[in-house]
């Protein structure tokens, strides 16, 4: 009896196409779930970049409901080469009258020039010691705590380069440098820091002179306290003086802080008259607020508008929906922002709705900008604030519109808010959808092993009749 070498072979039935068409229909329910976990994965998606566009929204919002947008955060000078002034969030609105008599300075000598073809300045010690002179340099009074430093100055060292790096590494209080000009190459000494207080003294002692019997470390002595004055002065250490609002200021820098509250002043250059320092709120960081709010808000109005719109057919053009249409927590977002959009609060006074300030509603759901009504707006802080960010305790339906917006915003997002709840339950339907396919292609692998079993046996009783009809034909002569 023949063998049968493939399943059909004893039938001469196509079975291989008869099971996949039979297959393909008990695969339908398979096909059916994976449609639908295929449009449970869009929606997913959806969320997550509607999530992330109300993230937007909030944040925009909560900028402006921050105090310190509105503060007294930008000062303007009417003479910013001789003063300017930085702010804090302490910061007073105000226009503060600023002169300046003194810059602050630090003390500098220098000692004498070294020949150009000398290589040393001598050998010995020098000591450095901090204090205060007095108005007319002939008393010391050495700064409390500080302890003078001594510098030695040995063989090897005695270079103006190496004298020069041992000073600076001495931490005396001072830097050195090396200076050259025509006359030669000379060491110079500078207070690190300016302010009357920061003066100093030098006293020298020399084992070694300097090269060819000229200027030593002795060049760089300086106490008029007693009558030493062998290094040169260039700039006395002196405080910077001056006015803030006619009220006297002295400051070791030039740099004046805590005159008044949040507001740093900068001397730059002595004035002969007052200088007008304006504090008051940034108008055009405002203004950029508002604008990046009306930018954050149209990507989330006209995102929500694509995802929830239904195009129905038109001609040889099927119908066609986005992935978020017709869900309910979305369309109610949509709806919650365009009513809020629209709304509006007497905090402001004239400004009420975001159409008074310049954002004018769209039939899209969108605001437009009016810059000139804006511009216009920012002319009048007081309202335009309260009418965005204001808080009223007696009603919070009548709170500003953005501090509504970021309630709205904030609770949507929260950990048990209405996107959340929504994701976690399609990630969960998800989940349940792929189970099933699962239990699906299980049961499917046995239907098929079924068939499988049931062709071979039908194909083994098809060969074994053939063959019988064959052996009988064969005996009775019939061809």
């Amino acid at each position: 009896m023949a063998t049968i070498s493939s399943i059909g072979a004893g039938s001469g039935l196509p079975v291989e196409e008869i099971i996949a068409k039979l297959m393909s229909i008990e695969r339908q329910p398979v096909v059916d779930l994976q449609t639908k976990a295929t449009s449970l994965q869009a929606k997913l998606s959806s969320y997550g970049k509607l999530q992330s566009n109300i993230s937007a929204v909030k944040d925009a919002a909560t900028k402006l409901n921050d105090p310190v947008t509105w503060g007294a955060n930008l000062s303007t000078s009417s003479d910013a080469t001789s003063v300017t002034a930085s702010t804090t969030q302490a910061s007073v609105a105000g226009t503060y009258a600023v002169s300046v008599s003194k810059l602050a300075a630090a003390q500098t000598i220098t000692g004498a020039a070294i020949p150009s073809d000398a290589t040393t300045i001598g050998q010995g010690s020098i000591t450095i010691e901090l204090g205060a002179w007095n108005a007319d340099n002939t008393a010391f009074t050495p700064t409390a705590g500080k302890s003078a430093v001594t510098i030695n100055i040995g063989a090897g060292e005695d270079s103006l380069t190496a004298a020069r790096d041992k000073i600076n590494a001495s931490g005396a209080g001072v830097v050195a440098s090396v200076v050259s000009d025509a006359q030669g190459s000379r060491l110079v000494l500078r207070s690190a820091n300016t302010g009357a207080s920061n003066a100093f003294r030098v006293s020298a002692t020399e084992t070694a002179p300097g090269p060819n019997g000229g200027p030593g470390l002795s060049s760089l002595a300086y106490d008029p306290s007693n009558g030493i004055t062998t290094a040169k002065v260039a700039q006395y250490a002196q405080s910077a003086v001056g006015k803030i609002n006619g009220i006297d200021v002295v400051s070791e820098s030039n740099t004046v802080s805590n005159v008044i509250d949040g507001l740093t002043v900068n001397f730059s250059k002595v004035t002969s008259a007052d200088v007008s320092v304006t504090v008051g709120a940034d108008k055009e960081a405002i203004k950029k607020a508002i604008n990046d709010f009306a930018t954050a808000y149209n990507a989330l109005a006209t995102f929500m508008k694509d995802q929830t719109k239904y195009t129905p057919k038109s001609g040889t053009t099927a119908a066609s929906s986005g992935p978020l249409q017709g869900d309910s927590t979305a369309i109610t977002m949509q709806s919650q922002l365009r009513t809020l959009a629209s709304s509006s609060s007497t905090l402001g006074g004239s400004l009420t709705r975001f159409a008074d300030i310049g954002l004018d509603p769209q039939a899209d759901g969108t605001l437009k900008v009016n810059a000139a009504k804006l511009d216009g707006a920012l002319g009048n802080l007081p309202s335009l604030k309260k009418m965005l960010s204001g808080l009223d305790s007696a009603d919070p339906n009548n709170n500003g519109i953005t501090q509504r917006m970021a309630a709205l915003t904030t609770a949507a997002l929260s950990f048990d808010g209405s996107l959340n709840s929504k994701q976690t339950g399609l990630r969960e339907t998800i989940n349940r959808n792929g189970d099933d396919q699962d239990k699906i292609n299980m049961r499917l692998t046995l239907v098929e092993a079924r068939m499988r079993a049931s062709y071979t046996a039908l194909d083994k009783s098809m060969a074994k009749l053939t063959g019988l009809q064959s052996y009988v034909n064969q005996q009775f002569g019939v061809k």
